[in-house]
């Protein structure tokens, strides 16, 4: 986003936290959502992303947003059992009691062919994309201020078949029955809207550093994405998913929203 001019504050006064956010989609996430006045917390597994975090934490300075100065970055791994809660506790402690937004981001993806999967991969990417995000969801609910967002960030593999993405795609399938459930069982309780989006290719970390191979199986479909032949920018998706935290989307809950040019339509 521009960085001359500072946004409509809508969020000023929330507190968000946005998992898996120091570089790609999260990251972006957390500049747009500061930059509308939320209150953000970037979260980071490992010391060696570290670094990463505090280059997030600069990006949303230059935004200006009303409380860009007050965001924090928090080490926390949500593959983890302790990791969510920990990160749910320093975000309480840190920012004065409540969560408004939760941005359920963090994530990995390993493709394999079916016979040779192992149970390790099933491990890593069953225990963050779908088990982190459970336990961090349920971390926050006694923190949840009402008319609260949470939006998950699924993909389109969650309705579409790819070779080598079994586990993956799995995952995915699980965040977006996750929304439904979740979006039946939080709206009259807590006043919290659930969402998903779903991103197809996106210019991150993980698929530049996906190889070369991976790269060009996946361009024929770029070829055919509708609205161009490349791949999403991360700020592409944050745009969506700060509009789902916005108070003018409360009517909108239960929905898997493509954000994808049209490489996968409904």
């Amino acid at each position: 986003m521009e960085t001359d001019m500072v946004a409509e504050q809508t969020l000023k006064g929330k507190v968000a936290i946005v998992s898996g956010s120091a570089r790609g989609i999260g990251a972006a996430v957390c500049v747009e959502l500061a930059s509308r006045g939320a209150l953000v917390i970037v979260n980071y597994p490992w010391p060696e992303q570290e670094p990463d975090a505090e280059g997030v934490l600069d990006q949303i300075a230059k935004t200006n947003g009303s409380a860009a100065a007050k965001c924090l970055a928090i080490k926390a791994d949500l593959s983890t059992l302790d990791g969510p809660q920990h990160l749910v506790n320093e975000t309480v402690r840190l920012t004065g009691g409540k969560v408004d937004i939760l941005v359920n981001n963090a994530g990995i993806a390993i493709m394999r062919p079916l016979k040779d999967l192992a149970l390790d991969q099933w491990d890593s990417q069953v225990n963050l994309n779908a088990r982190g995000m459970l336990l961090l969801t349920q971390a926050v609910l006694p923190h949840l201020a009402h008319d609260s967002r949470i939006v998950n960030v699924s993909s389109v593999g969650a309705r579409q078949g790819y070779v080598g993405s079994t586990i993956y795609n799995g995952t995915k399938s699980m965040v977006e029955s996750f929304t439904r459930c979740w979006a039946l069982e939080l709206g009259r309780q807590y006043g919290c809207t659930v969402n998903a989006v779903e991103p197809g290719p996106t210019n991150t970390h993980g698929f530049n550093h996906a190889g070369p191979s991976f790269l060009e199986k996946i361009q024929p479909m770029l070829d055919v994405t509708p609205m161009g032949s490349r791949m999403a920018e991360p700020s592409e998706i944050a745009y969506a998913i700060a509009f789902l935290c916005e108070k003018r989307s409360g009517w909108i809950t239960g929905a898997c929203i493509p954000v994808n040019g049209g490489f996968l339509m409904p």
